[in-house]
């Protein structure tokens, strides 16, 4: 072939080279996803940073890959990168020029990987990063020394995630280079102590330090903190620093799941919203400042730092000034607890509170009248205590105008006071389950007394929308029980033999979700609910649903644990046509007739909830999944199996072949010693 000739076909096939080229290089750019800026390279079991990408990009995600190192030259080809995440690779270090070309790199998710390994080079990468402010190293098997050379100089950091690691101890070297330090993540490390960690960043606002093994927080002096969640841990005390003349801008503090045994000694001057001290074992002690009878108690704890030798923090128990300065406080949540009385005026030292949450404790009676509850509250929980009063006069009712949910449930009351309800203006939720308290009667409430009503008086409560009174011992509902309320939500499973009458109709327009488990209910009129959105009718040995039920909307049906040996096909198309929810366990179903099944299987917009759990029997008595169809065949249209048509009829076949055969020998017993020779072909001996 001639020169000239070879010259003009490269030059016509150099464009196509130059347009393939790329392509072929990079073959993982076709596994990335283009948006705007940002390219999504997920899941695609990269081993490095693929190449061929525009060159503007500004967003990178290489998350569940296979890289293990970041080389030097992967990023050279994108200058403009702001993000860049790598989480779960198996990335073991940062090669020590692999950023020096990303000086616009403001957000780093190195999550989930292995950086412990290679943590001397992969330090050298990130201080070239000068203007790094988020940073993940969650999760890479690190320990403190590592942690401390992997952040040396990284003054710009704004927010850091050091959890899942493997940090024990910290110092006043751990962060000291963190200067604009904002946010900090240390949960689920191990960490037994924190000597002065935090020091060296003013700037903390919130630091999370759950699920660790943290013993006590003693000197508490970070006034710039906001946030601080200490929940998960071993904390016995929690300590402010009581000198402090500068206020606090501390607003929420969690120490939930601990072992304190004191409320915590909040600063003297702070901006405090939200308590929470759920799942310890704190108590109040203030009868053991009481010399007299005990005499031999002492009143001072000290704390020494083991380092110095020296005791920095003195703790004067039963002090009530040590309860800090809770004047803002808006949310205390006590649940779990063992207290069994709140001190004198404790209460109204928190003019703004709106929750408090005091499920699972040990208190036995309550006087709203003396702790002097502001308007402010707006969610009251007494549940699980061991109560068996509530004491509060007219106008300490009158004042609570903003009490929305009231929950008394779990405990022994016997009473409430009068005019509970009906003094609450703003009362929306009620639960009294699991108490001896009855529904008063006409007759038996006294609107205008001023103390304690052996039942409860709903009537009246123009804004209560929800009632709970599951295991009151109900026995009957009066008929003008629910006479002015415009109830949604009405709760009275577990009341055994439970006469309901007509006291529902007042509820008719309003009633959307009702709870009649285990009341022995059988034919109860549904029709004129026609509001009724969920109903609840376990456990009522239920043999047939209530033809009314198929008149209403419903949009949640509960029938766990009754009788039903199937759902007719009717009733079952028109629930499927309206359940969004159905519960169906428990029950005793023919697996010959489950046609309901197959319909509710077919109908997508029902959820039928345990579907798995659903058994049935056949007419052998074998239990079997009601799902597994194939396990059991029916063929009769009424349900009965062919099985035992073919047991019924055997032995009557069988028994009249035997009399035939009988019969046939009786007439002609010669054909059978003939026969018999035929076979046998052998003489007789005579």
């Amino acid at each position: 072939m001639p020169d000239h000739m070879l010259t003009a076909i490269l030059l016509c096939l150099s464009p196509m080279w130059r347009i393939l080229t790329p392509v072929s290089s990079h073959p993982q750019h076709s596994q990335c996803q283009l948006i705007q800026r940002a390219a999504l390279c997920n899941k695609g079991d990269l081993p490095s940073v693929p190449g061929g990408l525009p060159d503007n990009l500004e967003e990178l995600q290489l998350n569940y890959n296979s890289i293990h190192t970041l080389q030097s030259n992967s990023l050279l080809g994108y200058p403009s990168l702001n993000t860049l995440s790598l989480a779960c690779n198996r990335l073991e270090k940062l090669e020590s020029n692999t950023f020096q070309n990303s000086k616009l790199l403001e957000n780093l998710n190195l999550a989930n990987n292995n950086l412990h390994v290679g943590c001397e080079e992969s330090s050298g990468a990130l201080k070239t990063l000068p203007g790094l402010r988020a940073l993940d190293l969650s999760e890479n098997g690190l320990e403190d020394e590592m942690v401390a050379t992997l952040l040396q100089n990284l003054t710009s950091l704004e927010y850091l995630n050091l959890s899942g690691n493997l940090m024990k101890r910290l110092d006043e070297t751990s962060f000291r280079d963190l200067h604009q330090l904002k946010e900090l993540d240390l949960q689920k490390n191990g960490m037994y102590e924190i000597d002065a960690a935090f020091d060296g960043n003013p700037m903390l606002q919130r630091l999370n330090l759950a699920f660790n093994y943290l013993l006590c927080l003693t000197d508490f002096h970070m006034t710039q903190l906001v946030v601080l969640n200490a929940s998960h841990n071993f904390i016995e005390w929690f300590i402010s620093r009581q000198d402090l003349n500068d206020t606090f801008q501390l607003e929420t503090l969690d120490l939930s799941n601990n072992n304190m045994l004191f409320f915590p000694f909040l600063p003297t001057h702070s901006h405090l919203r939200n308590l929470y001290l759920s799942q310890n074992r704190v108590s109040f002690y203030e009868h053991l400042a009481d010399n007299r009878t005990f005499p031999n108690v002492t009143s001072t704890v000290e704390f020494y730092n083991m380092k110095k030798y020296a005791g920095n923090v003195t703790a004067q128990l039963w002090d009530e000034s040590l309860h800090g300065d809770i004047s803002s406080l808006e949310i205390l949540d006590l649940r779990g607890n063992q207290v069994d009385h709140f001190p004198e005026g404790f209460i109204r030292k928190m003019p703004a509170l709106s929750r408090l949450r005091m499920f699972t404790n040990c208190l036995e009676t309550f006087n709203l009248t003396s702790h002097q509850f502001s308007g402010s509250l707006y969610e009251l929980d007494l549940s699980n205590n061991r109560l068996n009063q509530i004491v509060a006069d007219r106008g300490t009712l009158n004042a609570l105008g903003n009490l929305t949910y009231l929950n008394l449930s779990l405990n022994s009351l016997e009473g409430l006071p009068s005019g509970l309800f009906s003094s609450l203006p703003g009362l929306r939720s009620v639960d009294l389950s699991y108490n001896n308290v009855d529904i008063c009667h006409p007759e038996e409430a006294d609107p205008g007394a001023d103390n304690s009503s052996a039942c409860a008086d709903c009537k009246n409560a123009a804004s209560l929308t929800q009632l709970y009174l599951k295991g009151c011992n109900l026995k009957i509902i009066p008929l003008s029980a629910f006479a002015g309320l415009s109830l949604t939500h009405l709760e009275l499973s577990d009341n055994p033999g439970l006469i309901v009458h007509q006291s529902m109709q007042s509820l008719r327009g309003t009633i959307r979700h009702l709870g009649l488990g285990n009341t022995q209910i059988q034919d109860l009129e549904f029709s004129h609910l026609q509001s009724l959105e969920f109903l609840n009718i376990a456990r009522n040995g239920l043999t047939h649903l209530p033809p009314s039920l198929l008149s209403l909307d419903l949009k949640g049906l509960d029938l766990r644990d009754n009788r039903l040996p199937t759902i007719p096909p009717a009733q079952a198309n028109a629930l499927a046509s309206k359940l969004r929810v159905v519960f169906l366990t428990g029950n005793p179903f023919n697996c010959c007739q489950t046609e309901w099944f197959r319909t509710f299987e077919t109908t997508k917009t029902i959820n039928v909830i345990g579907r798995s759990d659903i058994e049935c029997k056949d007419l052998n008595r074998m239990t079997y999944r009601v799902e597994n169809s194939h396990s059991f065949f029916c063929l009769e249209k009424g349900g009965e199996s062919v099985f035992w048509y073919i047991m019924l009829f055997l032995p009557i076949c069988l028994s009249f072949v035997g009399i035939l055969i009988i019969f046939w020998l009786t007439f002609k017993p010669k054909m059978l010693k003939k026969s018999i020779k035929k076979n046998c072909l052998m003489p007789t001996s005579y």
